[in-house]
């Protein structure tokens, strides 16, 4: 805890990697561990799909609507802390969460590596709907087109914009803090490649974390840390 205490109020560059971790405490689960949203399926990779999207809509259409949206979850202490930092320092936070609780928790400085659920546009003329509007209906009312969530599914790649913005951030950080992630997924886990290699790493997570650079492990929950930051 003085480590980490210390190794942020110390710094004026931060970068926080956030996974899935972070916003179970919000009460939205996780993928992959035991009663997480993939729970029960057979093939939970594809109905999370570009092909599932694009052949069987109404497939994918159900499983997002009914497995991954939590409108009333609030930011906990992590999200909270997180912004609250950003009022004196000069923090950004990757995150591969696509619940937009680090932008309700007032974050400004946010690159959601893997897109946002509250973000849908219609495919078919591009316009842009609150994510209110395609809960009631996957079709466009103005053109009849299939809505969609902007985020990265299966098969489909992450922007230029992000992993140039994501980088440049890796890049300028005096510190980086991995948090609530196995930090397994790539692309994502790659961007500790483009680090600052005199910034320090802290990774705070149940599970151990291994990357191929120095690191300080915390292996905590990372809301009772938070807490008490």
């Amino acid at each position: 805890m003085k480590k980490i205490q210390s190794a942020i109020f110390g710094v004026d560059k931060i970068v926080f990697l956030t996974g899935a971790g972070v916003s179970v405490p919000s009460g939205i689960p996780d993928y992959r561990s035991k009663g997480g949203l993939y729970t029960g399926f057979e093939n939970p990779e594809y109905l999370l799909s570009e092909a599932c999207l694009n052949n069987e809509p109404d497939v994918f259409y159900h499983f997002v609507k009914e497995k991954m949206y939590y409108p009333k979850a609030k930011p906990n202490a992590i999200h909270l802390k997180m912004a609250e930092l950003e009022r004196d320092k000069d923090v950004t936070i990757i995150t591969q969460n696509i619940d937009g609780l680090h932008e309700k928790a007032g974050s400004k400085r946010v690159i959601d590596f893997h897109g946002n659920l509250y973000d849908c546009y219609c495919q078919k003329c591009g316009l842009h709907v609150p994510a209110t509007t395609y809960l009631k209906s996957q079709f466009h009312d103005k053109c009849g087109g299939v809505i969609r969530p902007d985020i990265v599914l299966y098969g489909e790649g992450i922007s230029n914009e992000v992993i140039s913005n994501s980088i440049l951030a890796m890049k300028k950080a005096d510190l980086i803090v991995i948090v609530g992630t196995s930090f397994k997924v790539s692309p994502f886990c790659n961007l500790i490649e483009y680090r600052n290699h005199q910034a320090a790493i802290f990774a705070v997570n149940k599970e151990v974390i291994r990357i191929a650079a120095p690191i300080h492990m915390i292996e905590t929950d990372a809301l009772q840390l938070f807490e008490k930051l």
